[in-house]
């Protein structure tokens, strides 16, 4: 079957992998790509997989790389516009969304009222807009596949067991860089301390997220809308190794866990080729060697992130946004060296008790209550 594509967020960790892996494939096209500011990569994307749209989000880049494709047969576009443009071309029939952050909600939506399949990469427009996002995929009659790994993973334990109940999920987490960590340990950890993943090779702003497992947090936020269970219900699971990448439990008591190396690429693939699996010349899992599996539970009065996740998924209402909106503040901020890593929470739990929930809400207000966190968070510090 060929498939049409197009990548919010090809020249990302997430967009450059997907691109391997269609040049891996070779029954995908590439419709249209999205990039953010790297003009190089893109121009390098275009003349590989030759998409008749390309859009990014600085108008002064795609300036610029409208005048190195001069005599092209491609359109150039730029911001939210061009994002919402490509994420409705007509001959696509599945998008990728692997931009990073809230800007992902509004064309991810504008993609499934178009009808398109979504390859979700983009956890934020769960955590943000779970239930808007599922109503409408129930509307429009399109599929969600999964690209985060542990999603993916879940989405694939749950093959064949639909009429059989969950009695939870077993969400893993590697710990990231300072598992085992106190506070007092964490207070002058640099920036550079929190970019080292021990598993994963990912952009900065995830690998922060893992370092103060705020991206756990997200995750299981995403994990209850896509699989519909209670938040009681999922259980995140320290998992050092990373080669269990969730786990199933079913009401018999048994356990199904989807497992392999740290490797981004098998799940991006299976979600662009599902139901097949397709051979691949991936890492290949060697158990005499991965011996010893650990499991712990996380420390949450250390990481005080995945408090305040399961905090705004217990609120409810429009506070998940509100979150995740001063989460992405905070880790640029903490980037930037403008506060430290401790802070990152303080910011955040800052910002939800000053913000009044609304409880019914619309897709507008969503994005009101991130540019009101947003601001917040801007405008004040720890």
């Amino acid at each position: 079957m060929l498939r049409t594509i197009s990548i919010l967020g090809s020249t990302g960790s997430i967009g450059t992998q997907t691109l391997d892996v269609v040049k891996h494939l070779g029954n995908i096209k590439v419709a249209g790509l999205t990039g953010n500011q790297n003009v190089k990569l893109m121009e390098q994307q275009y003349y590989t997989y030759r998409p008749s749209k390309i859009a990014m989000m600085d108008i002064g880049r795609a300036l610029q790389l409208r005048e190195r494709l001069v005599g092209e047969p491609v359109t150039v576009l730029w911001g939210m516009e061009g994002l919402m443009e490509i994420a409705s071309m007509k001959e696509v029939d599945m998008v990728v969304t692997s931009v990073v952050g809230n800007v992902g909600i509004a064309p991810t939506f504008e993609a499934i009222r178009h009808g398109k399949d979504i390859a979700l990469a983009n956890k934020e427009t769960l955590v943000s807009a779970g239930q808007l996002v599922m109503d409408e995929i129930k509307n429009k009659n399109v599929t969600l596949y999964p690209v985060d790994s542990e999603h993916s993973a879940i989405f694939q334990c749950l093959q064949g067991n639909k009429s059989n109940a969950i009695r939870r999920i077993l969400l893993t987490a590697s710990g990231g860089p300072f598992r085992g960590k106190t506070r007092e340990e964490l207070k002058n950890v640099t920036v550079e301390d929190a970019l080292k993943h021990p598993n994963w090779n990912m952009g900065k702003k995830i690998t922060i997220d893992s370092a103060t497992l705020m991206n756990k947090g997200l995750e299981m936020m995403e994990a209850k809308w896509l699989f519909g269970v209670k938040t009681n219900q999922i259980e995140v699971l320290i998992h050092p190794q990373s080669i269990i990448h969730s786990a199933v439990e079913y009401e018999d008591s048994a356990i199904i866990a989807q497992m392999g190396e740290p490797d981004m690429k098998v799940p991006i693939q299976y979600a662009l080729t599902y139901p097949e699996r397709t051979k691949n010349d991936y890492a290949k899992m060697d158990f005499t060697k991965r011996n010893c599996l650990t499991f712990e539970k996380p420390d949450f009065e250390t990481f005080q992130c995945l408090s305040l996740a399961y905090k705004a998924l217990e609120i409810g209402g429009t506070m998940p946004a509100v979150l995740n909106s001063a989460n992405e503040v905070a880790v640029q901020k903490f980037i930037e060296k403008k506060i430290g890593f401790l802070d990152i929470p303080l910011l955040i739990e800052q910002t939800m008790n000053a913000y009044t929930v609304k409880e019914n809400y619309t897709l507008q207000d969503l994005l009101a209550a991130d540019r009101w966190a947003r601001n917040f968070a801007e405008e004040n510090s720890i």
